[in-house]
């Protein structure tokens, strides 16, 4: 019997750790390759994890609620193979272990700056809530791979900081200190029922708060035309549905319509790191998508500017199935540079969605409704009944000012009310 390593596998480019939700196999159990061992939650997503080889679950290395590095091995199984492939170990070398020594006081920083270290998204997300300036980020002893710093050793740093770690952003002197906000107090009787929020609901609820804390949302309303939009896919459906198998909705037409926008208005495609402004090459789209548990997930197409009109109607089909089954990876859901929430889905006409951060847009679809318009003719003006929706554009006015964010949403409506009702797909 061989003894193969199974390792804590990287499951998107962005994602270096993983948090060991429960084993799925316990020791002794005979699992088969690719069957699922064990479930992972990382910033992004929760995911199973299939075995890398056959045989019997010898040893289970890592308990369930560790935060474990990308790498690190985390059981070990008996195989009858003959030849195994080892899987990869990452050895703690003496810098690791100073690190990992040394994040037990946080007392000790590097003596000079990582400059060159990668930073994951959470890690990054927990240095901006508690104000750590990248310059003092840098000098955290990390006990990841390659010394990068885990959630582990960025959360010891904070609970025992040294005096003088500088903050990003300078408060003023004559600044008025404000007390944080307390929760108001909530009265229970017997007659209530308590539901505990699950992991999904407390990740949705915590990033919302951090959004409307981080950003100062404006939002513009802009009513659109789309007679042309609704009569073309009432044209083409039927058709395209039996060619492709597939159902052909408004999502990617308005899709369509946002990256052209984003396009003419490239300044809408930023983020915000501090007091720097990142302007962003490449167009990802996040589309809200909502699970059967009611929680709203947000998968994105990458370089959505490189798909026609056909190929958005396939990834938008293909992220929203997935997402309903739960079979999104965490590389589905990163990456997004701006995000559209279709809020008419559930009848509504208009909303004021939240940024997904570090994004600085967000356009909430309204309902399409037919409505009594005044058109003009060739013999004069008339009223006639008309498809009409509402988009609702929230940005961060640190970095989007009114003009920008209305000229933007106006040239979605232009181009969604110029649509060609003539073209094929």
């Amino acid at each position: 019997m061989a003894l193969v390593e199974m390792v804590m596998p990287k499951m998107g480019e962005s994602i270096m750790e993983g948090t060991v939700l429960s084993w799925l196999k316990q020791e002794g159990d005979t699992i088969e390759a690719d069957e699922s061992v064990l479930e992972v939650a990382t910033d992004k997503v929760d995911t199973e994890v299939p075995a890398t080889h056959g045989g019997i679950l010898k040893e289970i290395l890592v308990k369930e609620g560790e935060v474990v590095p990308v790498g690190t091995v985390i059981a070990k199984i008996d195989t009858s193979d003959d030849v195994v492939e080892e899987a990869p170990v990452v050895a703690a070398a003496p810098v690791v272990a100073k690190a990992q020594e040394a994040t037990k006081t946080a007392e000790v920083v590097l003596d000079a700056p990582a400059s060159d270290r990668f930073y994951s998204p959470l890690v990054m997300n927990i240095a901006r809530q508690e104000k750590i300036a990248m310059t003092e980020l840098e000098r955290i002893p990390g006990s990841g791979r390659e010394g990068r710093v885990t959630k582990k050793d960025i959360l010891a740093y904070v609970k025992n900081r040294p005096a003088g770690g500088v903050a990003p952003i300078a408060v003023p002197s004559t600044s008025v200190p404000v007390p944080a906000p307390q929760p108001m107090p909530v009265s229970v009787s017997g007659e209530d029922e308590i539901i505990e929020m699950d992991r999904m609901r407390k990740l949705i609820a915590g990033r919302m708060v951090d959004s409307k804390r981080i950003s100062p949302h404006v939002t513009s309303f802009v009513e659109a035309d789309v007679s042309g939009v609704v009569s073309w896919r009432n044209k083409v459906k039927n058709s395209f549905k039996e060619r492709e198998g597939e159902p052909i909705t408004f999502t990617p037409i308005f899709i369509e319509a946002v990256v052209k926008a984003i396009k003419d208005y490239p300044m809408m495609n930023i983020q915000v790191d501090g007091t720097k402004i990142i302007k962003k090459k490449s167009i990802n789209i996040g589309m809200a998508v909502a699970l059967p548990s009611g929680n709203l997930i947000v998968p994105v197409i990458h370089n959505a500017d490189q798909y026609n009109l056909s190929g958005l109607t396939k990834k938008v089909n293909d992220l929203a199935r997935r997402g309903r089954e739960n079979k999104l990876t965490p590389d589905d859901l990163s990456g997004g540079t701006y995000t559209v929430s279709n809020v008419g889905s559930f009848g509504n006409v208009m909303g004021t969605p939240i940024i997904m951060q570090p994004q600085v847009g967000i356009l909430a679809l309204g309902a399409v409704v037919k409505k009594p318009a005044v058109i003009e003719t060739p013999t004069g003006d008339a009223i006639a009944i008309r498809h009409k929706m509402f988009l609702s554009h929230s940005y961060d006015h640190r970095v989007v000012d009114g003009s920008l964010g209305g000229m933007f949403v106006r040239r979605v409506a232009d181009y969604l009310e110029k649509f060609d009702n003539t073209q094929s797909i």
